[in-house]
């Protein structure tokens, strides 16, 4: 009787555990289906070196991957906190016709040959962070231009605007050593009435000035902290981008969009913002973004004669009038 007792209580030890193997196979499967789901619009956060499986490869000019993911079409982009991540594909957006084995270097910097033979111009950006700049030696190091900070919105509640301290010494002495000069502003507006008014500030600012490059509407996220922008819809933000570079449309100059691949795929409409120049960070080796961009922020820790520390490096590629 003691023996089968036993005998019966191994039995069902043995039959919890495997019911319990199962069980656990379930929630993980189950798991597993959750995370695959939704890895089409968030990112793989174990391995941010790791790009998404392929499921289908589709053709694509650029040569970026085009894959299918839950039935729709995505693609793999890189963000600098997240990683690779997947993002639907946007069949209307217009691709770029950039060839990445056109990419140069010379002398630490890059460059792009298009297959006509125009090469592309080198820039940098810059604010106070800079400090003191010998604009001269900038020159004289192979820079053919530089975006200015002109100001910023605080991403604080009041949303103070203001003025970068070195903006008009640096666009001054820029100009004077034979740079070609263009602004952007660091947007924290929460509605079109505010982007408008930042357009106008800049205006106001630089209106005594010709500018050869454009005013670059600068809109990101705030990391490490909360800003005033935080809650903004795509919908909301791509409107207020509108609202700005119409504005400085009307005031005579050509705006640009700066972001980066994240940015400009998930917190912006792509489909209505065709009408302007893209300005895109991405500071890998090659970009994986395959929509139409005119500018690449490509590093962030450039060096440059003239001045002191690191300093932004970009590309402005070859293009009717620049």
């Amino acid at each position: 009787m003691k023996k089968r007792n036993m005998i019966l209580i191994s039995g069902m030890v043995v039959l919890t555990l495997i019911t319990g193997i199962f069980i656990g196979r379930t929630i993980v499967t189950t798991k597993d289906k959750v995370e695959r789901k939704t890895s089409f619009t968030t990112v793989d956060k174990t391995d941010k070196t790791k790009k998404p499986e392929k499921n289908q490869e589709l053709d694509h000019s650029t040569g970026t991957d085009v894959t299918m993911q839950d039935g729709l079409k995505a693609i793999t982009i890189y963000d600098i906190e997240d990683g690779y991540m997947q993002v639907p594909y946007q069949e209307t957006v217009a691709l770029h016709s950039y060839h990445w084995e056109n990419l140069l270097e010379e002398n630490g910097l890059k460059y792009y040959m298009d297959e006509t033979g125009n090469k592309s111009k080198v820039g940098i950006d810059v604010s106070y962070f800079q400090q003191t700049v010998d604009w001269n030696k900038v020159k004289a190091a192979g820079i053919d231009f530089v975006i200015l900070r002109m100001g910023y919105r605080g991403y604080g509640e009041d949303g103070k605007l203001v003025v970068d301290e070195k903006f008009h010494s640096y666009l001054q002495e820029a100009q004077s050593a034979g740079l070609g000069v263009g602004v952007y502003f660091f947007s924290q507006a929460i509605n079109e009435e505010e982007a408008k008014e930042e357009a106008e500030f800049v205006y106001q600012q630089c209106e005594t000035y010709e500018l050869s490059y454009p005013v670059v509407f600068d809109t990101e996220k705030i990391k490490g902290d909360t800003a005033r922008t935080d809650d903004l819809k795509p919908e909301e933000l791509t409107k207020i981008t509108i609202a700005f570079c119409e504005k400085i449309k009307e005031y005579g100059y050509e705006p640009m969009i700066y972001a980066n691949a994240k940015w400009l795929t998930t917190k912006l409409d792509l489909s209505k913002l065709s009408q302007y120049k893209i300005w895109y960070a991405d500071y890998q080796e090659k970009p994986l973004y395959p929509y139409e961009f005119q500018m690449w922020q490509y590093t962030e820790k450039g060096q440059i004669e003239g001045i002191d520390g690191t300093v932004d490096l970009n590309i402005w590629f070859p293009q009717e009038g620049k």
